[in-house]
């Protein structure tokens, strides 16, 4: 009997679920988004009118389809030579106000990487041994490194992104030399689904992992 109102609780959660994070994520969108920009576009209005439930409600949508119509001709006009002037501009005027530059460059770091067109920010899915030999763990190669840890250590090291179980959006880097990582033929979505599911899902293998060879040697068994 327990066993049975456990499963209906769960299934009940399952189908609730995604009625609750919509639920959450327009609530969020009103109070945080919705509200002060009603406060902004709709100042003229009496104070008490807009207090009203239904006007403050209604206007509160009003203001979020403006604030994404804003949003969506700013894209368009990044796409034009005076749009991407005043960008610039702007660029320039922020990066002149100390505290505010070193967030902004960092924000724009991490976005143009995340929306760099034609090129996924995991490349593959890559087996290391970590944190000691025999035992591994599951990363996503990101990028070959350039730069200062490629000059000091003289190798030729690849950056791999190592999740934590069961959430993927934290983890830690590792730079490791291309000879220490096995690439696997596993996508990337089966290779979340494995770190989310803690091993509970485990695609099928597709044949045997190859290993990422260090460019020198293949040079050189290529010359012999």
């Amino acid at each position: 009997m327990f066993r049975s109102i456990r499963n209906a609780f769960i299934t009940g959660l399952v189908v609730i679920l995604p009625l609750g994070v919509t639920i959450i994520v327009i609530n969020f969108l009103l109070q945080k988004l919705g509200t002060p920009a009603s406060n902004f576009f709709f100042w003229f209005l009496d104070r008490q009118f807009r207090d009203m439930p239904a006007v403050a409600l209604a206007l509160e949508i009003i203001s979020i389809l403006v604030v994404f119509l804003l949003i969506t001709l700013l894209g368009y006009c990044s796409r034009f030579v005076i749009g991407r002037i005043l960008l610039r501009w702007m660029e320039k005027l922020l990066g002149q106000v100390p505290f505010i530059n070193s967030v902004y460059r960092t924000v724009k770091q991490i976005v143009d990487t995340i929306s760099q067109q034609n090129k996924a920010v995991f490349q593959e899915v890559v087996l290391i041994e970590y944190p000691r030999a025999h035992s591994y763990v599951l990363g996503f190669l990101t990028s070959k490194a350039k730069g200062e840890p490629q000059e000091v250590t003289g190798a030729n090291i690849v950056n791999v992104f190592v999740p934590t179980t069961p959430n993927p959006t934290s983890g830690f880097l590792l730079m490791l030399p291309d000879t220490d990582v096995t690439r696997l033929k596993m996508s990337i979505t089966d290779g979340m689904k494995l770190i989310i599911s803690g091993g509970a899902v485990v695609p099928p293998g597709e044949g045997e992992p190859v290993k990422i060879e260090n460019p020198e040697e293949a040079r050189g068994r290529s010359g012999n």
